[in-house]
């Protein structure tokens, strides 16, 4: 982590981030708008949020695109949120690849049209050399759904439980190789974690703001950096022993 000093207060910067984009259905309904317009908004302001975090040389963003529960939402909503997905590869992949994004799916394909999961597979490859910044795209993922999977691959693994270790799991999980997240922002003014990185979230430091995400600008980054740099991040000890 690192120090910057800004228009805004000290802001301490992360190595990782991760935000849960909520309130674009409510974004569109105070405007009188259909859902999806709020989920356009939100994928628009996306790119914003991007370019400030490789700007302050954070070098994970994880954004919670869709879970599995999503799938319960209206047909309609569905289907529309998967050609936004499309459209939003289509429309920002050459950008991303040019800024030196590396993009990482977290979830399964299950479910999923073979197009856009075609899409998906191409935006990784394509991006798997890059390094200024790691986007992890949480879609068709949920954080229970994530640890099923992974004892499922320690047993078809074939390991015992003797050899089960908090380091082997995080291993096993999408985010293998990749330091948990220090900082996760939620917008829209809910607190809930809604099965969102369960297991990395252990010592995270969870930021919680009423603005909707399509509103949720650099300046509300920033705010949220200042935040984290104010907390003490004590992992279990006290404080006379972090120094």
């Amino acid at each position: 982590m690192s120090t910057r000093q800004s228009s805004d207060p000290i802001m301490v910067i992360p190595q990782h981030v991760a935000i849960i984009m909520d309130g674009n259905g409510r974004w569109a309904e105070q405007r009188g708008l259909p859902r999806l317009a709020g989920h356009r908004a939100g994928t628009e302001n996306l790119r914003k949020i991007i370019e400030e975090c490789i700007n302050l040389e954070i070098k994970y963003l994880t954004i919670y695109a869709f879970s599995t529960e999503n799938w319960q939402r209206p047909p309609e909503e569905v289907s529309g949120l998967m050609a936004l997905l499309e459209n939003m590869l289509d429309r920002e992949l050459k950008s991303l690849h040019k800024n030196g994004v590396r993009i990482r799916h977290l979830g399964h394909c299950a479910g999923v049209n073979k197009r856009l999961v075609q899409k998906i597979s191409e935006a990784v490859e394509l991006t798997s050399g890059n390094s200024s910044l790691v986007l992890n795209v949480a879609f068709n993922y949920g954080g229970r759904d994530e640890m099923v999977r992974a004892v499922k691959r320690i047993i078809s693994d074939g390991l015992s439980s003797a050899e089960v270790t908090e380091e082997l799991i995080s291993n096993y999980l999408y985010t293998a190789g990749q330091p948990d997240p220090d900082l996760i922002i939620r917008t829209s003014g809910e607190y809930r974690i809604s099965n969102f990185l369960v297991w990395q979230s252990a010592y995270s430091e969870w930021y919680f703001t009423p603005a909707l995400w399509p509103d949720f600008n650099e300046k509300e980054l920033h705010q949220a950096l200042v935040f984290f740099g104010s907390r003490e991040r004590r992992f279990g000890q006290v404080s006379a022993q972090i120094g």
